[in-house]
């Protein structure tokens, strides 16, 4: 009976080892994603992701992470994407993300109520230096709150060659 168990630990050891190692996203710098409560994003609801660049000389490519319910009434989504490095200066964007065809067929990957997208806003970047850097995602529509919002996020990842 003791070998067993101690089999049996060895083994789902090395099931959540492998499985843990094997997932990991090596290119990925940050990948990550916030909550929107209630599904409703405020103007005051700016999303921080703090990203910290070791290679300024390699491309990056940057997504934005978003998910929606199927009530989200509108084809598109227009967000700010500010970011601050580590001289302190700040820029800031406008980009609008496609969410939908023109005949309301939702372009994201449908589960259940929810579409999610990860759409790209900068292709190939080089950040200016080494350092950290502050990203923040607001969103920039006529609606406060714009509902049936339900998570943002963001996704830096070395390009590939």
């Amino acid at each position: 009976m003791k070998r067993v168990l101690i089999f049996l630990s060895f083994s789902i050891f090395a099931v959540i080892t492998i499985s843990s190692v094997g997932c990991t996203d090596r290119s990925a710098v940050i990948d990550q994603n916030s909550e929107i409560p209630n599904h409703n994003w405020t103007y005051l609801n700016k999303f921080k992701y703090d990203v910290n660049i070791d290679d300024e000389k390699i491309p990056y490519n940057l997504y934005m992470n978003l998910r929606v319910t199927a009530d989200y009434k509108y084809s598109n989504i227009f967000v700010l994407i500010t970011q601050t490095g580590p001289d302190k200066k700040t820029e800031v964007h406008r980009y609008e993300l496609k969410l939908a065809n023109k005949d309301g067929e939702w372009l994201g990957k449908g589960s259940g109520n929810l579409y999610s997208y990860q759409s790209p806003f900068l292709t190939t970047y080089k950040f200016p230096a080494k350092g950290l850097y502050h990203l923040y995602i607001e969103q920039n529509m006529r609606d406060n709150p714009l509902r049936e919002v339900s998570d943002v996020g963001l996704r830096v990842e070395k390009a590939t060659p």
